[in-house]
């Protein structure tokens, strides 16, 4: 990895993390085309600088954020089913990330989802508050959100479609969505850096700047897209993302076998 690729999967991270399209989908065909998708600091990388991305919501949400312990709880207990599917299925996720072809049949089916998620729960919400959610509301939640272990997937568009399932607003059910990427992307920072160590790595200079350089790099971006994704979601929904997927999960896939043959010629 140099400095430049380091910049432009930050940004990519930055715009991606927060629309239901999947930033670590993007970020792994990213780093397939720059050729470093399978060094281990690049996978510790793209999993760290999303904590950049997401303490945006923290800023953005300041008032909000810091509130009740109850709310908390409720973080917590949305929280708890990643934890849970993460340690069983660590090894696995790791090997998914080094996948194109998984990223691009998640795109797809996931843009189908995204066209009819609007016609499948209609506006009649009986919850308007993140506040006034449940726990059990937000258990179901954080098993929606497990769904974006599979990469492509996109942890957002799970959680939220989660939220919209238990009658929640698009709106309400993002910004749920938001708060609880502040305690899943900690937790896998945390846990993805105690992995690289234990395997015997260590970071060197440069790779301290990248995850720096990364982690301010997505949290500007960041900022600008939660902005424009919350407005454009509560008036327009979801179709147009799930176009967007359908096409680059094709994209994607016409691609990789293109060049499957070229090789084989």
């Amino acid at each position: 990895m140099d400095y430049i690729q380091a910049v432009i999967l930050a940004i990519i991270e930055g715009i991606t993390e927060f629309l239901p399209i999947s930033s670590t989908g993007h970020m792994i065909i990213a780093s397939s085309f720059f050729g470093i998708a399978h060094d281990d600091f690049t996978k510790l990388f793209t999993v760290v600088i999303q904590l950049g991305a997401i303490l945006s919501v923290v800023v953005l949400y300041f008032k909000r954020f810091f509130q009740t312990l109850d709310f908390y709880f409720k973080l917590l207990v949305a929280f708890i089913p990643a934890v849970v599917f993460g340690l069983l299925f660590s090894k696995k996720i790791d090997a998914l990330l080094e996948n194109p072809i998984t990223v691009a049949v998640s795109l797809v089916i996931g843009g189908i989802v995204l066209l009819k998620v609007d016609d499948w729960f209609t506006q009649k919400e009986e919850t308007q508050e993140t506040e006034k959610i449940s726990y059990a509301t937000a258990l179901k939640i954080g098993l929606f959100q497990c769904l974006a272990m599979i990469p492509g997937v996109s942890r957002s568009g799970a959680s939220i479609i989660g939220g919209m399932a238990q009658k929640l607003s698009r709106k309400t059910a993002a910004e749920f969505s938001f708060f609880l990427a502040v305690p899943t992307m900690l937790g896998a920072t945390v846990k993805k850096c105690y992995d690289y160590y234990k395997d015997g790595f260590v970071l060197n200079h440069d790779q301290i700047n990248f995850l720096i350089i990364g982690n301010i790099v997505a949290f500007i971006v960041a900022m600008l897209a939660i902005k424009s994704f919350i407005g454009y979601l509560s008036k327009h929904g979801f179709k147009m993302f799930g176009y967007y997927r359908i096409v680059a999960g094709l994209a994607i896939l016409i691609i990789h076998f293109w060049i499957m043959k070229l090789t084989t010629i």
